[in-house]
């Protein structure tokens, strides 16, 4: 069976999708030069600067570590403690802080000696424990840096140990890094600017990094000393640097 449209039902519906059409293309004329605008990349001019700034430490962050090694893990863990706590008490009488000390590493291992030749079904033989005490160290007083490792090797600290030099508030430092970094990206892009022959506009994007180089940290291995032996320390500067990225418009 074949459905028959009426005429004015054809002629309305075919009025109807003409308008839509209509209304559809009207609508690409009218946003097409506003989407065509924001496709348009704006000209821009990017640099970075960097920032550098210097700052005398006042802190300096000492680890230590007491080893001992005894038969049993019990006997090697008591005189690892024992000597640990010697060197603990002996911080705090030198002016150290309990909040600057703190205990970073604690470790048992088994001690064994291997046969040279394994082909008679030898096995390992267990011969004792070492254990390991590490302390971290925050000494904010300079002038007492080589004291405090005089009495902790005296008291036992006998291996590893290690010396960083750092500062406690270093946001000085950074602030003024940050603007030595803006001055010069602002001065590179103005250089580049007027090379180009064009006017620099405003700041569209900023953006920052910032680290810390210091004194390498000197690590040595401890050993017996004499207690009258005094420790030489040199702190040297810290360096603290400041990485800008900026973009400027460039003016039309």
């Amino acid at each position: 069976m074949i459905n028959r449209w009426p005429v004015a039902s054809i002629t309305t519906l075919v009025n109807a999708l003409g308008m839509v059409a209509l209304v559809s293309t009207l609508m690409v004329l009218t946003l097409s030069p506003a989407y065509a605008n924001n496709a348009e990349q704006q000209p821009v001019i990017s640099v970075n600067g960097e920032g550098v700034s210097t700052m005398a430490p006042d802190m300096a962050v000492l680890t230590l570590t007491v080893m001992r090694e005894a038969p049993t893990a019990r006997a090697a863990l008591t005189a690892s403690s024992r000597a640990m706590s010697e060197v603990i008490a002996a911080m705090k009488s030198s002016g150290v802080a309990s909040r600057d000390l703190q205990t970073s590493g604690l470790s048992i291992q088994p001690q064994y000696v291997y046969p040279k030749r394994n082909d008679q079904g030898e096995t390992r033989k267990l011969t004792g424990y070492t254990v390991r005490n590490t302390l971290t160290v925050r000494v904010r007083d300079m002038d007492n840096v080589g004291t405090v490792l005089d009495q902790s090797v005296s008291l036992g600290v006998n291996e590893g140990g290690s010396i960083a030099f750092t500062n406690d508030d270093p946001s000085d430092a950074l602030q003024q890094a940050r603007k030595s970094a803006v001055v010069i990206a602002r001065e590179k892009a103005q250089t580049l600017a007027s090379a180009a022959g064009v006017r620099l506009g405003k700041v569209l994007t900023i953006t920052e990094q910032s680290f810390s180089r210091g004194p390498s940290p000197y690590v040595a291995r401890m050993a017996v000393m004499d207690a009258a032996e005094s420790v030489p320390v040199e702190a040297g500067e810290n360096s603290y640097r400041v990485n800008v990225q900026m973009t400027f418009a460039i003016e039309q």
